[in-house]
């Protein structure tokens, strides 16, 4: 478990980013992510001003086990640590509440991988993903 919590200003993200958080997730594609993801768990962000530039955040739960989700960072301000103190906090949050933390990462986000590595995180299945939806 990390020691602390490493993002103690990120913001808690309501409804009223919604629209914030769908458009940096359109930019970024972290994975499925929808008008309302951000109601399903407890999604954390940093601001520049107004703007929301990275942001993560809990979706799926599976008895003990909670899904980190949505960790995405503008293009502009990558390289800077958001994204891997947005997930320390997660991971600890999730720990002291006895959940198991996971997430899925796409193949080719090499980024990503190497970060959830970086942060204990291990491979333990390829699956195929099939996205449907209504046209």
């Amino acid at each position: 478990m990390p020691a602390s919590d490493e993002a103690p200003e990120a913001v808690r993200l309501g409804t009223e980013h919604a629209s914030q958080a769908l458009e940096l997730a359109a930019l970024t594609r972290p994975g499925p992510f929808g008008p309302r993801t951000i109601e399903l768990g407890e999604y954390f962000g940093y601001f520049e001003g107004q703007r929301l530039v990275a942001m993560a955040g809990e979706r799926m739960c599976a008895g003990a086990l909670r899904e980190i989700s949505g960790v995405c960072t503008h293009p502009e301000f990558q390289g800077r640590g958001f994204a891997r103190r947005l997930m320390v906090k997660l991971i600890r949050r999730q720990v002291l509440r006895n959940e198991v933390p996971f997430l899925h990462v796409m193949r080719e986000n090499a980024s990503a991988h190497g970060l959830y590595e970086r942060l204990g995180f291990r491979n333990y299945r390829e699956a195929v993903i099939r996205v449907v939806s209504l046209c």
